[in-house]
């Protein structure tokens, strides 16, 4: 006895694929971006703007990822063997720009302790002009990715490099006011330091929240004692055990239980009413509850939707 619902999947389609085209054209922009960056870079000497193109490449690099894990998760369907599809390809895209990140971050705080020793003479003008540039190319791309952000892990972890990456490039454009106006080269390695450690506490965030999907730890905004208690309290359940509530993908909150039944208990209707406290109290609309009534030679009876 069951019903079919693809609520989960519907939200993650519209989280992930919806934005595709946007993906599409903020990974445009921030390539060519971050190729002036780079040239520049190298041109000036300048660290930070060198992190700032370092970061824009790992905010191609992430939305290269999630752009694949998007069109991957589209194209598979449960014939395939994985009745899930890939969504989680997207979980994976997140954690290794986490770790990417943390990477970028720790090469240019390195770098920024050595230049202290002897800041190298940095040309301001072309460094104000460079990070002007990106600056306006993060504005585009953040606004882009803005709304995705809300509703995909993939497209949040771009949206949040993307954000720092934004914070950077006004960083780059302080160190060069500084610099123009009373030479001080040491702006330069210190807004470098800057840019990493604002980077750090968003790339923990996003790793932390990959690993409790991978991890399958129940949702941070489900309590599950509540969610006990909402179950027990259909009436005709005697009594639940066996339960778990995890992400399959941001978006997609899936739950499964074991319910005792009283012996007078309609089936068909602990089964609707039980649906609806989970998608009430928790929206979960995904989950796989297993009835099993009370008394002797009955059978479990598996129900799902």
């Amino acid at each position: 006895m069951g019903a079919g619902h693809d609520h989960g999947t519907r939200a993650f389609l519209e989280g992930g694929g919806g934005h595709h085209r946007r993906l599409w054209w903020v990974a445009g922009l921030l390539t060519v971006f971050m190729l002036v960056e780079t040239a520049a870079a190298i041109g000036t000497g300048s660290l930070a703007l060198l992190s700032d193109a370092g970061h824009m490449f790992t905010d191609v690099l992430a939305i290269g990822m999630t752009l694949a894990a998007i069109t991957a998760a589209r194209k598979a369907g449960t014939t395939s063997g994985r009745t899930y599809g890939l969504y989680r390809l997207e979980v994976l895209a997140a954690l290794a720009n986490a770790a990417l990140l943390t990477g970028v971050a720790a090469f240019v705080l390195v770098q920024a302790v050595r230049r202290f020793t002897d800041p190298p003479h940095v040309p301001a003008g072309w460094m104000l002009v460079v990070a002007v540039g990106g600056l306006v190319a993060n504005l585009v791309a953040f606004g882009l990715l803005r709304s995705g952000a809300q509703e995909n892990i993939g497209v949040r972890g771009a949206y949040l490099e993307v954000l720092g990456d934004l914070l950077g490039s006004a960083g780059v454009i302080v160190a060069a006011l500084i610099i123009w106006g009373t030479g001080w080269t040491y702006a330069d390695p210190i807004v470098a330091v800057l840019v990493a450690l604002m980077i750090l506490p968003r790339t923990f965030a996003l790793g932390r929240s990959a690993i409790r999907i991978l991890v399958q730890a129940a949702p941070e905004h489900v309590d599950m004692a509540e969610v006990r208690d909402r179950l027990a309290a259909v009436p005709g359940v005697r009594d639940v055990h066996d339960l778990h509530v995890w992400t399959l993908t941001e978006g997609m909150d899936v739950a499964s239980a074991h319910l005792g039944l009283d012996p007078r208990a309609e089936l068909g209707a602990v089964l609707a009413d039980a649906r609806e406290a989970l998608h009430d109290g928790f929206h979960i609309d995904h989950a796989t509850l297993q009835l099993e009534p009370a008394g002797p030679g009955h059978q479990c009876t598996p129900t799902s939707w």
